[in-house]
């Protein structure tokens, strides 16, 4: 795990994307703390480049990259990747991420609470804030498993399943604070093949072909 303030020593400058809610967020950040934010409310396949053209920054300038990897938007998620590994693939940049839950209970979380998103099918990602905000695993509970009380959720997040009875509080998502409060928290991983997070694997089932029969007919 990594800061942002070792980041910025390594590499003089980031790019951060995050395009896991209903918004893009972009900033540029410099080793000497400076940083610029765009904050656009669009699909990221439009956004994310509306958000760096407003920041008037270069993607074959950045020397690093840091995305957030979810949970939250796939689709959202891996736009972002898709357009790094691009920028990467042209000039090779070291690329970290982070996970949007960790940031909201950094933020806006208290021991006690768990923060909580949509991940579809009556089930949440959720992270417990331990004591002196230590986190949890980043874990996939059913709704009737979520915890009766000190529920909080990111606000600008879509959301697919019914809430749960204990509806939880909606706090602010602020990636722009990575730039001063927690920039001496270590919440970046390295991630040489950026993409979206995934608690396990995708299974395939395995498809055995066969020559095509017409169906038998019934006598």
């Amino acid at each position: 795990m990594f800061t942002l303030r070792s980041i910025l020593e390594t590499y003089r400058s980031v790019l951060v994307l995050d395009a896991a809610s209903a918004h893009v967020h972009a900033g540029w950040i410099l080793s000497d703390s400076s940083s610029r934010w765009s904050k656009i409310e669009a699909e990221a396949s439009s956004g994310v480049f509306a958000a760096i053209q407003e920041l008037s920054v270069d993607p074959a300038e950045v020397g690093a990259f840091v995305f957030c990897e979810g949970p939250g938007s796939i689709l959202g998620i891996r736009t972002v990747a898709t357009a790094i590994r691009t920028w990467v693939a042209m000039s090779p940049r070291p690329v970290f991420s982070f996970r949007s839950l960790e940031l909201v209970a950094r933020t806006a979380g208290r021991p006690g609470q768990t923060v909580i998103c949509d991940a579809r099918r009556q089930s949440w990602h959720a992270t417990a804030i331990g004591h002196e905000l230590t986190l949890g695993p980043l874990r996939r509970i059913p709704t009737a498993e979520l915890p009766p009380v000190g529920l909080i959720t990111p606000a600008g997040f879509r959301r697919w399943s019914a809430p749960p009875t204990a509806v939880p509080l909606a706090v602010p998502y602020e990636p722009a604070r990575l730039a001063n409060a927690l920039a001496e928290i270590a919440l970046l991983r390295e991630a040489p093949e950026p993409d979206a997070f995934l608690h396990e694997d995708p299974a395939y089932a395995p498809w055995t072909p066969a020559v095509h029969r017409a169906p038998e007919k019934s006598s």
